[in-house]
């Protein structure tokens, strides 16, 4: 009898599992925004001196990027990209490991991706894949390798430019090397566009969809220093909090309007926030550089955006992201006088959709980034200790203030509140 019920226990269990991994589902766990090769950066970085000049194109050359996770699983998929190829885009090979120092990567955790079966795949121009899934114990709030083997001529180049950690390249297929040695070294990410995780069913992810303050301009490079990366590391260490992954789909120098650095914002939206797998929450904090770029003197980026411009692209996404049953949170413009697009016509108008924002119902949660950053003595500039030095964009401590005033309850709607917390 003891052994029938020790049997019966066991397939209870067993079944229990197997209900459990079926509902287990994708969810993406890292992103980054696909764009053309910028001619010259934007914007500062931190940390060590100037990236050398990039790469134009790759042949027969291995690149390894190192991707932080947020949300960790059992398996994992990379997505790849070759929209703004001017050709189609050849990989021979694609290695995923768990990162050691530098361009090392940990004893034993080296796998191979595949491709309908297959080690390498042509992607063609605009186009994008998703690999096969592998067994692959993602890291939660961790360093991945992904090392992408390159047999011609790539072509244009799609990548993503303020990349924010070191990316190493070396001579031929060394895509399972455990470390590249006389690599050369630049700071963007080429082709790879998101990590999936396979995991539980109550875990989701949340989009921060933005231009350069979202993308984490002027933070420390290699640190994790952008608000995405301080919210994500605060989610998934509080006790109690959702699980949650934080995607960075921040573009610097991206507006809603226009195409420049990134097509613009209405254009990018389904790829970049519908596109990822497991979304549930939205942020959205983009139209400075709209302003400024259009107000400036001598601006020769179009006539000036009004509030109503804004406010009506603004809407669109929100609209079509409820559509998708997603909740948007909107976030206010941050300080910007001294920055070298500031005109007092472009404050009027960020005061104009930040006061929207706030008070029109627009939005599910409301974030007041610029209560959060902005100097109580002069509310149109930074904090003391929250700008380097460009009057645009938060240095580390800023973001983190950013990240540290978001209310986590809003996530699992234990709170109705719909404001940071202010000072």
């Amino acid at each position: 009898m003891k052994v029938r019920n020790l049997i019966l226990l066991l397939a209870a269990a067993l079944a229990l599992v197997q209900i459990a991994e079926a509902q287990d589902h994708w969810v993406t766990t890292w992103t980054a925004a696909p764009q053309a090769r910028l001619l010259a950066p934007l914007g500062g970085q931190r940390g060590g001196p100037a990236p050398p000049p990039a790469p134009t194109s790759f042949n027969d050359q291995t690149v390894r990027m190192i991707v932080h996770t947020s949300l960790g699983g059992r398996r994992a998929r990379v997505t790849f990209s070759n929209a703004f190829g001017n050709s189609p885009l050849a990989i021979g090979a694609v290695h995923v490991a768990l990162r050691g120092k530098e361009s090392a990567i940990a004893p034993g955790s080296d796998r191979a991706l595949m491709f309908n079966g297959k080690p390498g795949i042509t992607i063609a121009q605009g186009a994008h894949v998703i690999s096969d899934p592998v067994d692959f114990d993602v890291p939660q709030v961790g360093d991945v390798a992904i090392s992408v083997y390159i047999p011609g001529d790539s072509g244009q180049l799609t990548l993503h430019n303020t990349g924010l950690h070191t990316t190493y390249v070396a001579k031929g297929n060394v895509t399972a090397e455990p470390v590249f040695n006389d690599a050369t070294t630049t700071r963007s990410y080429y082709w790879i566009t998101g990590l999936d995780v396979m995991a539980p069913a109550d875990t989701a992810a949340i989009v921060a969809f933005g231009d350069s303050i979202t993308d984490g301009t002027t933070s420390t490079v290699d640190a994790n220093r952008s608000w995405p990366s301080f919210l994500a590391q605060r989610i998934l260490t509080t006790p109690g909090a959702p699980k949650l992954a934080v995607l960075n789909e921040g573009i610097a120098g991206n507006r809603v309007l226009a195409d420049g650095a990134g097509v613009n914002a209405l254009a990018r939206f389904d790829r970049d926030v519908l596109g990822q797998a497991g979304v549930k929450w939205l942020f959205i904090m983009e139209s400075i550089n709209d302003i400024g770029q259009t107000t400036r003197a001598n601006a020769t980026a179009g006539p000036p955006v009004t509030p109503d411009d804004l406010i009506g692209a603004l809407k669109q996404m929100v609209e079509r992201a409820h559509t998708h049953g997603i909740k948007v949170i909107g976030c206010t413009l941050t300080p910007y006088e001294g920055a070298a697009y500031y005109s007092e016509q472009g404050e009027e108008i960020r005061q104009a959709v930040n006061r929207w924002i706030r008070t029109s119902g627009t939005f599910d949660v409301v974030v007041d980034y610029d209560a959060v950053t902005r100097d109580p003595a002069n509310p149109k500039v930074f904090k003391m200790g929250f700008n380097d030095g460009d009057h645009l964009h938060p240095n580390d401590a800023g973001y983190k203030s950013m990240a540290d005033s978001i209310d986590l309850r809003i996530f699992s709607g234990k709170s109705a509140s719909a404001a940071a917390k202010k000072d």
